[in-house]
């Protein structure tokens, strides 16, 4: 069986990590995988893209990307840039053919990767992985709390438009056409995003299963927290409340602004607790906020030892929020023995368990979520159970040797069928 991941990325970002670790898996298990992505970051031989771009390879990403960018500029009060338009032509098919593949797994193909006319010109069948909600919508990658989704999109509120034969009409339009004429299997990483692809008018008539998202759990392990904090030139006298993602204080559905407003409650309410915040995936701000306690920004991390040591490095992870598909950091972080705080919301329920590895507020009250760090930091016996029972979560639930697994019977059954 020969089986060929389509991914933009092979590690930038969780969902082309998530990604490259199914495919190792699926090696490990003897699977033919390949991953063909839009740039590579690894040396490895089994992922075919372009190495990071430089030169006049880095002047054709830039016109790419402009091309992308393009037909959003007429929507002069859109709220996001978040819209995938699929304008700028691909080249995946005669890529695909010359690999030739029995089974095609999509990932996350943002930024235009795969065009939703390429679909068709595959010739295989196509497994849909849902990492977002882009798969089904005109162009967002998450809706927000609008449900046009459901019925056909148009009069976009992320456009700014109130015309129905807008971008986000057309692109439904044109991955409806695609999928129409595609041998398409569909797969949710949560209940939650599967529901949602349920309910859309996209994909409502396809039959959705469920394979949790994963991680290596030997990459992602516990570390004494002393030697974490050695190692990281960390304080070893304080309580560490961590939070990152990309993007992790500008992308707002990210929830910083939700944390911001937590941190000095909690430290209002603990006055005599040493503790301080520590962020990955963003830079210090010229003129950072006073929340009430010290806050280290690390910057990006693209390297997995070093963001394992920072998970194992820290008491608490928060994880506020208030969309995803999964929420892949929460149990990245639990594999590392470190309890997380999240809201009760969308993937994340999937993962975090009320008071059994962690904290699950309301959505999206930051006095709750403040609450949670309370709660999680205030007993060292209880935090200690917290943490056993958070790397058993992942050990048990969410590694990606069960979910290869998975994804093989799956890959088996749709070649077996045809």
């Amino acid at each position: 069986m020969r089986v060929l991941h389509l991914s933009t990325s092979d590690l930038e970002g969780g969902a082309a990590r998530g990604t490259y670790w199914l495919h190792q898996a699926l090696l490990r298990a003897g699977v033919d995988s390949q991953m063909l992505v839009s740039t590579k970051l690894s040396h490895d031989s089994t992922v075919v893209g372009s190495p990071r771009i430089k030169g006049i390879d880095k002047i054709a990403e830039g016109v790419r990307l402009s091309c992308e960018y393009f037909p959003l500029k007429k929507y002069k009060h859109k709220t996001t840039s978040q819209f995938a338009t699929s304008a700028f032509p691909s080249n995946i098919a005669p890529q695909v053919k010359a690999i030739n593949p029995d089974l095609i797994n999509i990932h996350w193909v943002g930024n235009g990767f795969v065009r939703p006319e390429e679909l068709p010109k595959l010739a295989r069948p196509v497994v849909l992985t849902l990492r977002d909600m882009s798969h089904f919508t005109g162009g967002c990658y998450y809706a927000s709390s609008c449900t046009r989704y459901e019925a056909q999109c148009g009069a976009c509120p992320q456009l700014g438009s109130s015309r129905s034969n807008d971008l986000s009409r057309r692109g439904w339009l044109r991955k409806h056409r695609a999928f129409t004429k595609t041998d398409l299997t569909v797969v949710g990483i949560s209940h939650w995003i599967a529901e949602c692809a349920r309910r859309s008018s996209l994909l409502g008539d396809y039959p959705v299963q469920v394979i949790a998202n994963a991680i290596d759990a030997s990459a992602y392990t516990p570390v004494r927290k002393s030697v974490a904090r050695e190692a990281l030139g960390l304080a070893t006298d304080k309580k560490i409340i961590l939070f990152g993602a990309l993007s992790a204080t500008s992308d707002k559905r990210k929830g910083w602004h939700h944390l911001a407003k937590a941190l000095p409650l909690f430290a209002s309410q603990h006055p005599d607790l040493s503790a301080e915040a520590l962020v990955f995936g963003a830079s210090q701000p010229t003129q950072a906020a006073d929340l009430g306690l010290n806050i280290q920004f690390l910057g990006r991390l693209h390297d997995t030892t070093m963001l394992a040591l920072v998970y194992a490095a820290a008491d608490v992870m928060v994880v506020p929020s208030t969309e995803e598909a999964f929420g892949k950091t929460a149990i990245e972080a639990m594999a590392c023995g470190t309890p997380v705080v999240a809201f009760r919301s969308t993937g994340l329920e999937e993962s975090v368990e009320h008071q059994h590895n962690g904290y699950c507020a309301e959505p999206f009250s930051p006095e709750d979520l403040a609450a949670g760090i309370s709660w999680v930091l205030a007993d060292e016996n209880r935090w200690q159970r917290l943490s056993q029972n958070s790397r058993w979560t992942v050990e048990n639930k969410f590694t990606v040797e069960h979910q290869a697994a998975r994804y093989l019977a799956l890959y088996t059954k749709i070649l077996s069928d045809r």
